[in-house]
């Protein structure tokens, strides 16, 4: 057949166009993410689950060509869960190009590195620190939470302990800001229902030996014990409880304490024991339930644990906002977050303008059997709009 000149052309200019289109979408600027989180440590555990959700979550992205076009690249450093190497490692992820934060665990890290993110030009998205003052009277421009805070977990128990029959509780909680932070939130509670708290206990953070505390709580009368405990220091407390018969003469509940990686590890010493429930892997949405499958794939024989829930919404969350703003600026990243509405796994969420808050729902249950597993069950579940009501000391 002959060709024309004209066939030609055209023929030349398409593939010129296609290669444009290639050029362009390889020299877009990758969206580099920095994670300061514990890699060592007492909450070693907790760092690696947040490792792992941010790897399955990219590995996923960049096999779907990327965000917005742009290649995905993660750089993680060890903080140990200490606030001021968290703000040293912060800095470091951040004046090298990866100023998209997240990933850290402890509540101090985040308010540690708040204050900073505009002299270092980067954002940071909690995905696990629970304090409130990360979106109240500390909460800074360029910080956003999307997991639920302590006043959430708060909304939570407040219905649960109003059924129970006990008066006299014990708390036990880490000497940190998220432990004391939910002692004064749990006590609240307590007041509000009609029950006493008989005795406060703040055992240092990475404590090995929780025997007088375990001591001081069976002395003190209490019929039921509240856990702010997390990581190791949950493990070493559970299991010196149960060797005490702690768990036996007491009705117990807690946050982060029984959760799918402490469960593991403890197994039937806390069956039964009850729980805020941030994230399940049982929860029933259609995306939830994608991931579940997926991850099976990814990391066979597991499903994802609560802080790798969290941990992967927070990158959707960043992926949305990056495609949103057609940018990896961090201040434009910010601006396309702040009052956005998200598709996450479990369903729409708005990142709240007030306070950057994630506005979600959350969760309560306990320590029980399901689907061939000893894990937290979810057996009640809390509105979004009742669940993060509004703090109202935040003032960007």
């Amino acid at each position: 057949m002959r060709t024309t000149r004209r066939a030609l052309l055209v023929g030349a200019a398409i593939v010129s166009l296609v290669a444009t289109s290639g050029a362009q979408a390889q020299t877009k600027e990758p969206l580099k993410i920095g994670v300061p989180t514990a890699l060592t440590g007492t909450y070693a555990q907790l760092g690696d689950e947040a490792k792992r959700a941010i790897e399955f979550a990219v590995a996923e992205a960049n096999a779907a060509g990327g965000v917005d076009g742009r290649q995905v690249e993660v750089r993680y450093l060890d903080t140990e869960a200490k606030p001021e190497l968290a703000r040293q490692q912060g800095e470091k992820l951040a004046l090298s190009g990866f100023n998209i934060l997240t990933g850290s665990i402890a509540s101090g890290e985040g308010l540690a590195m708040g204050p900073l993110l505009g002299r270092w030009n980067a954002i940071y998205v909690s995905t696990i620190n629970k304090a409130d003052d990360i979106t109240g009277k500390q909460c800074q421009a360029r910080m956003f939470r999307v997991n639920r805070p302590d006043y959430s977990d708060a909304a939570v128990v407040k219905p649960w302990i109003a059924t129970r029959k006990e008066t006299k509780w014990a708390i036990v909680a880490a000497d940190i800001a998220w432990g004391r932070n939910s002692g004064d939130s749990f006590k609240k509670a307590a007041a509000a229902t009609g029950k006493t708290v008989v005795s406060e206990n703040y055992p240092a953070f990475g404590s090995n030996d929780y025997a007088a505390h375990i001591q001081k709580v069976a002395d003190s009368g209490a019929e039921a014990l509240w856990v702010a405990l997390a990581g190791r220091d949950a493990i070493n407390f559970a299991t010196q409880a149960k060797q005490f018969g702690l768990f036996d003469k007491v009705v117990t509940g807690g946050v982060s304490f029984t959760t799918d990686g402490t469960v593991k590890v403890l197994g039937d010493k806390v069956t039964g024991i009850n729980s805020i429930i941030n994230y399940s892997a049982t929860l029933d949405t259609p995306g939830n339930k994608k991931l579940v499958a997926d991850w099976a794939v990814k990391y066979p024989g597991t499903t994802p644990t609560n802080f790798e829930g969290e941990t992967y919404i927070g990158m959707q969350v960043i992926f949305q906002a990056v495609k949103k703003a057609g940018s990896v600026k961090p201040e434009d990243v910010a601006k396309a977050l702040e009052g956005a509405t998200f598709d996450t796994i479990l369903g729409k969420q708005t990142m709240r303008k007030e306070d950057h808050q994630l506005v979600g729902p959350n969760y309560f249950g306990a320590v029980a059997m399901a689907n061939g597993a000893l894990r937290p069950v979810v057996s009640m579940t809390v509105p979004a709009a009742e669940a993060t009501p509004l703090p109202g000391d935040c003032k960007l």
